[in-house]
């Protein structure tokens, strides 16, 4: 694409040393970058990227965005924030792609990676094709495979790659998870966002937002930016539900969901048993039973979710029962890996998710067993909720092994230490600790009855441990197994 062409459509607010280049590629790593891009001075955490434009410049950059004057002799597109404007230049570079497409926003601390696979599934079942993205990758079909994904959202020019591959493929409808950071951070900026569904806000990347008002309004954004004749799906059973509603702007159709409180859709006569989840789904005057393979209350908030979206979407209530009773649980996501004894394993990484698994795991834990939990808390990550998931897990389970997930460039005795001081007795028969999460994963071979029911909780589907000097590969799943003997 002609620079000229891209700078009629951003707009900078100066552009210095202007020659029409031909532009093959956006670069925002001066490590990665390809000859003909134009490279973007964004502004991290650590680092800074005008730092960089040089040796862009060196490995073939042959224009640069950036927030002041260079002292380097090409083309040069000057913004108040690159971190807003590469989205504006991703769209434009590729033909902003989510304007032709019915796009689907999920956000909320829980559950948007099963939401985004069952509102997927419902599509497909309604002989829609759905592509999807989020924190497992993105894939063109349920059936495909994931491709790989450095973020739950990408950044602005993998994501609109990524649209524009997916409408190059004859596919209409994508459902993406869009996490806070990408709100925050612009990522999703020039999407243009046909529907948006909010599963719930608990405490979670407060090392980031620093506040709970910061991370809901980070949120908000998501809502604040649907258009006339767009829709919005709402969890009105999260504390948060009210202000949401009042952020969506006119014109934009709300549904709301839920369990507890008067809703357009809800969830009655929910029973539990070992084999998954049934209850009344109610939506107008319709009533309608649905018998999920999955389980926990939370997967009941996920399917109404799901089929709120399919409802504004014109699908029958009864084909998002035929898709939703075939469906399995999602990879990591309350993951059965032994049934003997019945070891679940699950991302759960924030104090309410912690709760609502460790709920769940109770309903099929046998009145003779015991409900074993054994996580971590990352590194580098909000500290302030490391007590809490220490006081839920002991106050919802018989016994629970404190080990390490992920503890970056922290110790990870003191991140225990934050954990137990959560804790109101620590009682050597029900606490365990062991900092070396392969070593606790395998006391659960002498730990666990086969009546038992055991949680692995924090890192669900995450094939790697991160620790202060190397990532290395680990699976909770394959120690799981190796542990009983079990395939995976």
């Amino acid at each position: 694409m002609e620079l000229s062409k891209i700078i009629k459509e951003i707009n900078p607010d100066e552009v210095l040393n202007f020659k029409d280049v031909d532009i093959l590629g956006i670069s925002y790593n001066s490590n990665t970058i390809n000859s003909h891009e134009i490279f973007v001075c964004l502004k991290g955490e650590h680092v800074d990227g005008h730092d960089f434009a040089q040796m862009a410049f060196e490995k073939g950059a042959v224009a640069l965005m950036c927030e002041k004057p260079l002292n380097i002799e090409i083309p040069q597109l000057i913004v108040k924030s690159t971190q807003e404007k590469i989205a504006d230049l991703s769209a434009c570079f590729y033909h902003n792609p989510s304007r032709e497409l019915n796009l689907i926003g999920v956000t909320g601390t829980n559950g948007k990676t099963t939401v985004t696979h069952l509102i997927q599934k419902i599509f497909e079942q309604d002989n829609k094709k759905c592509a999807l993205i989020g924190t497992l990758g993105y894939k063109l079909s349920s059936k495909s495979e994931y491709l790989e994904a450095k973020h739950t959202t990408p950044q602005a020019p993998e994501l609109q790659h990524t649209l524009q591959k997916i409408l190059k493929s004859d596919i209409l409808n994508v459902v993406t998870e869009v996490s806070s950071h990408s709100l925050e951070q612009h990522r999703v900026r020039k999407c243009k966002f046909q529907g948006a569904v909010f599963t719930n806000l608990t405490q979670d990347h407060l090392d980031f937002h620093v506040t709970m008002d910061n991370y809901f309004n980070a949120k908000a954004k998501l809502f604040e930016g649907l258009e006339e004749g767009s829709y919005a799906v709402i969890n009105n059973d999260d504390k948060y539900a009210k202000r949401l509603i009042e952020k969506v702007p006119e014109g934009v159709e709300v549904l709301t969901y839920g369990i507890k409180n008067k809703s357009d859709l809800m969830a009655q006569d929910i029973e539990f048993t070992s084999s998954g989840v049934s209850f009344n789904c109610v939506y107008k005057d319709e009533t309608t039973n649905i018998k999920l393979m999955l389980n926990g209350m939370f997967s009941v908030y996920n399917a109404l979710a799901a089929i709120g979206c399919a409802l504004k979407n014109s699908i029958a209530l009864q084909v998002a029962k035929d898709a939703l009773e075939k469906t399995k649980s999602v990879a990591g996501r309350f993951e059965i890996v032994c049934t003997s004894p019945l070891v679940i394993v699950d991302y759960a990484h924030t104090p309410d998710g912690l709760e609502n698994i460790l709920r769940a795991a109770r309903e099929l834990t046998p009145k003779d067993g015991s409900l074993i939990c054994l996580f971590g808390c990352g590194g580098d990550r909000d500290a302030t909720k490391r007590p809490k998931m220490g006081k839920i897990a002991q106050s919802l389970s018989d016994k629970i092994i404190v080990t390490s997930d992920n503890p970056r460039s922290e110790d990870p005795q003191q991140i225990i230490t934050d954990i137990l001081s959560g804790l109101k007795l620590i009682n050597p028969k029900t606490v365990f600790v062991e900092p070396d999460r392969a070593e606790a994963i395998k006391m659960l071979k002498n730990l666990a009855d086969k009546k038992d029911v055991v949680i692995v909780a924090g890192k669900g589907h995450e094939d790697y441990q991160i620790l202060k000097d190397r990532t290395i590969h680990f699976d909770d799943r394959e120690e799981v197994a190796k542990v009983f003997g079990v395939e995976h």
